[in-house]
Order: C-alpha cells, then structure tokens, then sequence
C-alpha cells in the first residue's frame, strides 16, 4: 500500500500555497514542522503523517537544492471534471504553471479527464477524474 509522497521544495511558502490551493479542497489537512516541512494529510487517518494519502513538501535533508525527477509525476483523484478545471486554475494562480489544460486526451481512455500543472520547484501534479469508474 502507497504511504506518503515527498516532494522536494526550495521555497516551502511558494510551495505551500501551490499545493494548499490543490489538496485543501480535497479534504486535505496541512500540519507544519518546523520552517522546512508542509505535511498534507487526509482526515481520520489511524496514522496521518504515514498515509495513506500523506503528501510531504519538504526541503532535501541532504541540505542541496531540490530537483525535479524527470518521468516523475504525483496524480490526485478528483470528484468531477469540474474540479479538474477549478482544481487546475487554482494551482494557477497559487504560481503553478499550466502544464496540459483540462480535457480528455486521445492516447488514453475516452473517460480520463486530466489537468497537468507544474508546482513552483517544477514537480508535475496530475488531476483527473474518470467518468465510469
């Protein structure tokens, strides 16, 4: 079972609105540690900061400067195609940047419905929503 998610975070504040603008609406509940780490983390959980579900914005603790994994992504689930969409402007104006606007895509099913967006460091987050499942 998938615990937790770490993402790495330069500017933690940027980071942190970034992502609150994303996962507050999902139910998501923030607790800070310290100046260098945002947990995200899903209501009721027996074990909240392990998951499942728990997002890590941190910075490194090898004490260098946070990089993107390329061919990495972290996709979140979503209720509606309209919270695709409201979901994606948000992370916009939290200082994301637009990596695939909403819409279905032809390479995958007829019923994934997908945002792409960029985190302030350049992580990619996915949010989707699939019609039939």
């Amino acid at each position: 079972m998938l615990s937790y998610v770490m993402l790495g975070a330069d500017d933690i504040s940027a980071s942190e609105r970034f992502f609150t603008a994303l996962l507050s609406p999902l139910g998501y509940e923030i607790t800070r540690f310290g100046s260098d780490k945002v947990v995200y983390s899903l209501p009721n959980m027996r074990d909240p900061h392990n998951g499942p579900g728990a997002v890590y914005v941190t910075k490194p603790y090898d004490g260098k400067q946070a990089s993107v994994g390329n061919g990495s992504m972290t996709a979140f689930r979503v209720n509606s195609a309209q919270m695709v969409e409201e979901l994606h402007s948000a992370g916009v104006e939290a200082g994301g940047t637009d990596e695939g606007a909403p819409g279905f895509r032809a390479e995958y099913s007829d019923d994934f419905y997908v945002a792409y967006l960029r985190d302030p460091l350049g992580n990619k987050v996915a949010l989707f929503f699939t019609l039939n499942r």
